[in-house]
């Protein structure tokens, strides 16, 4: 799910490059959940697998409601939940898997970034600074600052596997916004800012990580990436449409005063409990829906001109795929919902309905669609059956119906 939004981002952006006005930030994911929940929960680096009690190691057998998609682990809540003897073997050794599959998406999701930086880096040493302005810096941006939140959100959840992912995905990205402003294809204030917030955004996370943080700052960081994500989300799916509808950053300005009066609302006690856990849990849905937004802007794009199509690269479309797929499984064992609607719709729509776009317009051949088709069905089957057996239920659909509603 996370670095879905490297290349997606620069389709649902151009628009916005032509509109200097328009919201220059945004984040994903991380909330404002309620003070009990916002708490930076100590880290606890000598706690192993082998002396977890069978209670603590299989926590995830609660699911996590919508409105709590931000909250830790319950494991990090000493949590109770009682399992059957005979399944604990089997959950245990799912849950390592699971972890390495989240770990492993560091490899597809580094290959869509790498050729970028290298052919940019070519292009500085050449002299040739006209190349780099064919990537669009604001789309490089909205990733960037996307990646740093959904950094946040799994830090939080002790997701050690994918916080490596959103890191890798962080730095990646910032290293192209640098070859950007080296070019001057950036105005440097934004390049001046957004190192600003980077490095902040790592520091904090890292630290909160850790245990060494506390919780007052970190609430102050969970604002600020509330406000930031709810305010770009309706200027950007508003962009996609331009010029069929007025150019306008009005609702990023009308989002923008909302979030702030909400955030603050929901700190001032002015809301109820309700109240303050919906406003945690908007921006990390923001950042879902952003995501699920991705794939509508590409393909409103291939449709608006489909020439564009061989422009796009089967091998990247794919990397997108499976980089957002190897994420489903852990989602689903974990029994988040924000996490698992994320990754599944970016590696269903995202990548493979590019594939098919891709297919129609003869951009790519029948055997390719064939196999990327069998692969990613193959995989969402084996995790559905596979949650299936570790959980001792008799159908994938009761996975599925506490995924959504709960046990």
């Amino acid at each position: 799910m996370a670095n879905s939004l490297i290349l997606a981002a620069a389709a649902a952006n151009k628009s916005l490059l032509a509109a200097p006005s328009h919201c220059h930030s945004f984040s994903l994911h991380s909330n404002c959940p309620p003070p009990h929940h916002s708490q930076s929960l100590p880290y606890k680096p000598f706690l192993h697998l082998h002396s977890l009690s069978l209670t603590s190691l299989h926590r995830r057998l609660i699911p996590v409601p919508a409105l709590d998609s931000d909250v830790p682990h319950p494991l990090d809540q000493g949590s109770a939940v009682k399992v059957k003897n005979n399944r604990s073997k089997e959950i245990e050794e799912w849950d390592s898997w699971t972890a390495k599959f989240s770990g492993g998406a560091n490899v597809p999701f580094l290959l869509l970034q790498m050729p970028q930086i290298i052919l940019n880096a070519k292009n500085l040493m050449s002299g040739n600074k006209t190349a780099l302005l064919a990537v669009p810096w604001l789309g490089m941006l909205t990733g960037l600052l996307g990646n740093l939140s959904l950094l946040s959100y799994f830090a939080k959840k002790r997701e050690t596997e994918v916080i490596v992912v959103q890191t890798l995905g962080v730095i990646s990205i910032y290293v192209v916004i640098a070859q950007l402003a080296m070019a001057e294809a950036m105005p440097l204030p934004y390049y001046m800012v957004t190192s600003v917030v980077v490095a902040t955004g790592l520091l904090l996370n890292f630290l909160n990580y850790f245990g060494m943080l506390s919780a007052g700052i970190w609430r102050f960081w969970e604002d600020f990436i509330t406000v930031c994500g709810l305010s770009v989300l309706p200027q950007v799916m508003w962009s996609t449409f331009v010029p069929y509808i007025p150019n306008s950053i009005l609702p990023g300005v009308i989002s923008f005063v909302t979030a702030v009066a909400a955030v603050v609302m929901a700190r001032t006690g002015k809301l109820s409990k309700e109240g303050v856990k919906f406003v945690g849990a908007t921006s990390g849905w923001t950042a879902t829906l952003l995501f699920m937004w991705m794939p509508v802007s590409q393909m409103w794009t291939n449709f608006l001109n489909p020439d564009n199509i061989k422009g796009l690269s089967a091998f990247s479309m794919l990397l997108a795929m499976i980089g957002n797929g190897l994420m489903i499984p852990r989602a689903l064992f974990t029994r988040d919902l924000m996490w698992f609607t994320g990754s599944t719709w970016a590696s269903l729509f995202y990548g493979y309905g590019n594939i098919l776009c891709m297919y129609y317009f003869n951009s790519v051949s029948g055997k390719f669609l064939l196999a990327a088709t069998a692969g990613l069905v193959s995989w969402i089957g084996m995790a559905l059956w596979r949650d299936t057996v570790v959980y001792g239920y008799s159908s994938p659909l009761r996975s599925l119906k506490e995924l959504i509603f709960g046990s």
